[in-house]
């Protein structure tokens, strides 16, 4: 009984913030809720494996996440449809929020992995070896991700970079 308190605490504490990771990884707040809500019915499942566990179980929970948003890629790969040209980039003069939302379109541009480690990184604001830990790769991969990473949102986001980080 005390490991479902447990857990349901955990849940209550850490759902918000799973679901907005959820949501720069994959940009569809259904998606995000979906996500989870599978995250956290599978941390329920392997709450006793998990509380035993020293450290902080949200890094499991971020994991699971991740394994959940690839998991649901694979499955709808075959229906996604690729097309020849980008759309338009932003319109000159756009506010903030525009700015922002363009960016978090962006993020889109980057493959799945890579978004992780630009939302894990920059976003989540995780050193190079705890975001390598939490996706299973090397330091080297989390450094030179990033930085190809970021050259892709700088290409695409142009002029609007300025309004964005000032």
């Amino acid at each position: 009984m005390r490991d479902d308190a447990d857990f349901t605490a955990f849940a209550e504490a850490g759902a918000g913030r799973l679901r907005q990771i959820a949501f720069l990884m994959c940009r569809d707040w259904h998606l995000a809720q979906d996500l989870t809500q599978t995250t956290l019915t599978k941390m329920y499942v392997a709450w006793k494996r998990i509380n035993r566990r020293d450290g902080d179980p949200f890094v499991y929970a971020r994991k699971v996440l991740l394994n959940s948003l690839l998991d649901h890629r694979r499955l709808r790969s075959s229906g996604e449809l690729a097309t020849a040209a980008l759309p338009e980039g932003p319109a000159p003069g756009r506010d903030t929020t525009a700015v922002r939302l363009t960016l978090l379109d962006a993020l889109t541009l980057l493959p799945e992995r890579d978004r992780a480690i630009v939302v894990l990184r920059y976003w989540e604001d995780h050193s190079v070896e705890t975001t390598a830990e939490i996706l299973g790769v090397s330091t080297a991969i989390v450094k030179s991700q990033s930085m190809r990473s970021l050259a892709v949102l700088r290409a695409h986001l142009g002029s609007d970079r300025e309004m964005l980080f000032g």
